[in-house]
């Protein structure tokens, strides 16, 4: 497989950003308070390294096909109340996760990006599967704020 220059570019700017979501998630796992972000933190940081491993795998010349379904929200089974946490802790955890769903409402852009600019069905439906996976992070994160009246 034989990527153009601007699809080569699009991956490495990809890579980059996940890179970057995979430093932050990390780091902020040690950072947030409540354990249930700490595991949703690390759970995406997880995620993040498989789409970096799938990009690293089309920059190397392999057409990676995703599986056919596309992905589902992922439910998550959020206490709505964090107890563990002064307000101080409170709102250290909410900017960490506004971060991140802010982080990955661009990652999903730059997928989105990709998908029309790519010229192999194949890797369309891989980049769109991807970006469908990063919409279902910003999910998770927002469900976190809103159960957690975090959100404004």
């Amino acid at each position: 497989m034989t990527l153009t220059q601007k699809e080569t570019t699009l991956l490495q700017d990809l890579k980059a950003q996940e890179q970057l979501c995979i430093e932050k998630y990390n780091k902020y796992a040690g950072l947030a308070h409540d354990p249930e972000l700490k595991n949703l933190f690390t759970t995406l940081a997880g995620n993040e390294q498989k789409h970096l491993d799938t990009v690293n795998q089309i920059l190397n010349g392999t057409e990676v096909k995703m599986p056919d379904q596309s992905p589902s929200a992922v439910q998550a089974k959020l206490q709505c109340k964090v107890s563990c946490c002064n307000e101080v802790e409170k709102k250290n955890d909410a900017y960490l996760c506004k971060d991140a769903l802010s982080m990955e409402k661009h990652v999903a852009g730059v997928y989105n990006m990709g998908v029309f600019e790519f010229s192999s069905p194949v890797l369309r439906d891989t980049l769109a599967h991807i970006q469908k996976e990063e919409q279902n992070h910003g999910e998770q994160l927002y469900n976190y704020l809103s159960c957690n009246n975090m959100y404004c």
